[in-house]
């Protein structure tokens, strides 16, 4: 009888501890945004359960005034079933977007927030800003079919400086490219910030898919100014001082 392989065993019960443990189901996931969101939103349960009841009382109204067959009472439910699922799947989704936009609104990095989670394909950015005051204002840079964006979030008066300078590093390097500015802030010119991404979209494109990324492949080439280190000062010099 030959003697169990343990070394193989204690390798197998290693790699399984190591493997990630699985994402969320899509039904799990929709209940922790319902959990989540219901903790802002008081009504979101009874919306919810109007956008899923009314499609299935309108289907039954329906096979009861246009059918008198037993196929148009199994059809005519079953449809406003899944209309009323697909509704309220649409509204749990736009009511979570509204409260997670209401959470950022106004703290520093929620620019950078969207730039990570809510922009489209079509635009390419950091959620890092590339510029930055010592109160947190911060300057953003995304690259789409619209052009090279920079967008300022913070007070307008503390961020236009910021954004001229990087303006003129932009018109430097990219010459011909379509450069665009955009504010997000307390101020009156500001941009919602529910509203970025609809503001990005609505610019004319002038780049295609290609340009995009050979744009957006120029700028990282391009030396940025470390962020959150005062000018002058050197970080490779700075010496830890001594205790007393």
């Amino acid at each position: 009888m030959k003697p169990p392989r343990t070394d193989k065993m204690e390798t197998m019960a290693k790699e399984k501890k190591q493997r990630a443990p699985k994402p969320p189901g899509r039904i799990k996931q929709m209940v922790q945004i319902y959990h989540n969101t219901k903790r802002y939103d008081r009504n979101l349960t009874l919306i919810l359960v109007l956008c899923f009841i009314g499609p299935i009382a309108l289907s039954l109204l329906a096979a009861w005034f246009f059918n008198n067959n037993i196929f148009g009472w199994i059809v005519w439910p079953i449809t406003g079933l899944l209309v009323g699922l697909l509704l309220a799947m649409i509204v749990l989704g736009r009511r979570a977007e509204s409260v997670a936009y209401a959470q950022l609104d106004g703290q520093p990095g929620a620019v950078g927030a969207v730039i990570n989670g809510a922009l489209r394909r079509s635009w390419r950015g950091s959620e890092v800003p590339i510029a930055m005051t010592k109160q947190q204002d911060a300057i953003y840079r995304v690259v789409g079919r619209g052009g090279v964006v920079l967008i300022a979030e913070g007070s307008s008066t503390r961020t236009n400086q910021l954004v001229n300078r990087e303006m003129v590093k932009l018109r430097q390097a990219l010459r011909g490219v379509q450069l665009t500015s955009l504010y997000v802030g307390p101020d009156g010119n500001g941009i919602p910030l529910n509203k970025l991404s609809k503001a990005l979209v609505k610019l004319k494109p002038v780049l295609n898919r290609r340009q995009v990324n050979e744009v957006y492949n120029r700028l990282l080439s391009l030396k940025a100014d470390p962020v959150g280190i005062p000018k002058g000062i050197d970080p490779y010099k700075v010496r830890a001082q001594r205790p007393r």
